[in-house]
């Protein structure tokens, strides 16, 4: 074995090492920003590479910024997304559910939005955005308030809901400029499939864009490998595929 084949594929492995490392740990910092007369912080994930990118903004569930949020974060930075997760609990974190309802019932709607909307301008006034191509996507509570964005912030180019309430007034519905793209349980007791399908009816007689899909034998949080009963591996895939096809042509 010659010395100049080994330090060829020495060379080699290095490249790939560098390259796997730059596509598994995007940088990531918690960052801070007003939102009205407050300080608030979020998580903040970014892509490889120069230039302007198109963002994200990642909304969590009801236990609050935690991991596995963290991580969808970065696999949105993965691929070339800004993804800034917020914290709407300020910090605060749940680890069973009579914690999260407590935390859920104590947010007050007007703070979320006004959190949500300093969020938006945050991103938007980064040089490394491209402030007309922001998004917004989340799980169970925090896909309530990615739509609730959508009909909130008119220049949103593209709102993803999963397993989150959603609007039934139209007049809320027409407020709703971005494309909306649902991941919804049939088995879902909270969020009931006649529900979903009256909201998607709403969008489509109002001239919406609009792709709502509601997954046979997944129920609410099916998406998160942490709800260790409703958990469904194929559908929290393909729900997952679907978002990353529709930021694609949405927001790149």
């Amino acid at each position: 074995m010659s010395r100049k084949w080994i330090l060829c594929n020495l060379v080699l492995g290095l490249l790939i090492l560098g390259l796997v490392s730059r596509a598994g740990a995007p940088k990531t910092e918690m960052v801070s920003y007003k939102s009205g007369d407050e300080t608030v912080s979020s998580f903040l994930a970014l892509p490889d590479g120069g230039g302007k990118h198109p963002a994200i903004i990642v909304i969590h569930e009801w236990w609050g910024l935690n991991d596995w949020v963290k991580e969808q974060a970065q696999k949105y930075a993965g691929q070339g997304y800004v993804a800034l997760a917020v914290d709407l609990y300020r910090g605060k974190l749940a680890t069973n559910p009579d914690d999260a309802h407590i935390l859920m019932r104590g947010l007050p709607d007007d703070r979320g939005m006004r959190d949500l909307e300093a969020a938006f301008a945050y991103l938007s006034a980064r040089q490394d955005v491209n402030a007309v191509k922001i998004g917004s996507v989340g799980w169970c509570m925090g896909g309530s308030w990615s739509i609730k964005l959508a009909v909130d912030q008119p220049k949103l180019a593209a709102c993803a809901v999963n397993y989150g309430w959603l609007p039934s007034d139209s007049a809320l519905v027409a407020k709703i400029k971005a494309p909306v793209l649902g991941n919804f349980g049939a088995d879902d007791q909270g969020i009931p499939a006649k529900d979903v399908k009256a909201f998607e009816s709403a969008m489509k007689a109002d001239g919406k864009t609009t792709d709502i899909k509601i997954y046979d034998g997944a129920g609410h949080a099916f998406e998160n490998p942490n709800n260790k009963q409703g958990y469904r591996a194929e559908a929290a895939a393909d729900a997952a595929q679907r978002m990353s096809a529709f930021f694609q042509k949405y927001l790149k």
